[in-house]
């Protein structure tokens, strides 16, 4: 039987201009905030940082595509090269605001599918990573190819899982463009949350178990009610006596 974990991380996409990062931000241990790709500008990651720092919440960059339009969620053509560029640039936006208090990186939307199952890719990201920011960790899907190569490179990597996003039998998340892609109940994010840190499992959308390891648990914070859905996973955390804590590099 798997240990039973003693603290997890929970972690929320901010900075995106949704209307809830106020009362987010006190819910959470650790805020990926958007660095002007797929959202965010200079006035938002200031305000962001600001916020995290007030609440002692750990604070990261959240790459994604330059593509607003869509929200960064429309995978686009990228060489290695240009996503090693693309990340890199965007991490240093939130590391001159940040300085020392940058914690992490976790890639948004279409960027974090592609670099994280194909491998040239993940190693030009890891590689830049690896580089110019060997002490910040990095989220990410534990059986993706990002992880592994990451680890290889000495990254310290923190395993995460989705807590509001439905998965299939592969391990991977179903599509957006699928109806029962994101889970609306709070109660039903409480329970994938609650067999995530205590069963290291997860129901597929065929209602089979899979296993999923995870130190970090995220909520998108542009949904239309992720403080419900905060407060749901907090009270079943607190009542299986598991502490929240943003992750360490070991």
């Amino acid at each position: 039987m798997n240990q039973r974990p003693c603290t997890i991380d929970l972690n929320c996409d901010l900075g995106e201009g949704g209307q809830h990062d106020e009362m987010i931000m006190p819910l959470i241990t650790s805020a990926n905030i958007a660095c002007g790709g797929h959202a965010g500008d200079i006035q938002s990651i200031q305000e962001t940082i600001s916020l995290a720092r007030c609440h002692a919440t750990a604070i990261g960059s959240h790459p994604g595509h330059a593509d607003p339009e869509h929200f960064g969620r429309r995978a686009l053509p990228i060489s290695p090269a240009a996503a090693a560029e693309l990340v890199a640039s965007q991490v240093k936006a939130i590391a001159a605001e940040a300085g020392d208090d940058l914690h992490h990186v976790k890639l948004h939307g279409a960027l974090y599918h592609q670099v994280g199952s194909d491998e040239a890719l993940a190693a030009a990201v890891s590689r830049i990573l690896k580089t110019d920011w060997p002490h910040l960790l990095l989220y990410a899907e534990g059986d993706s190819q990002l992880s592994r190569i990451a680890q290889e490179e000495g990254i310290t990597v923190a395993f995460e899982a989705f807590a509001d996003r439905r998965y299939t039998e592969s391990g991977t998340l179903v599509g957006r463009q699928h109806g029962n892609a994101v889970i609306t109940d709070k109660d039903d994010a409480a329970a994938q949350a609650h067999d995530i840190v205590i069963k290291k499992s997860i129901r597929a959308t065929s209602n089979a178990y899979i296993p999923m390891d995870a130190h970090t648990l995220c909520i998108h914070g542009d949904g239309p009610t992720p403080v419900s859905f905060l407060y749901a996973i907090r009270d079943m955390l607190t009542t299986e006596g598991i502490a929240l804590k943003a992750p360490v590099i070991h």
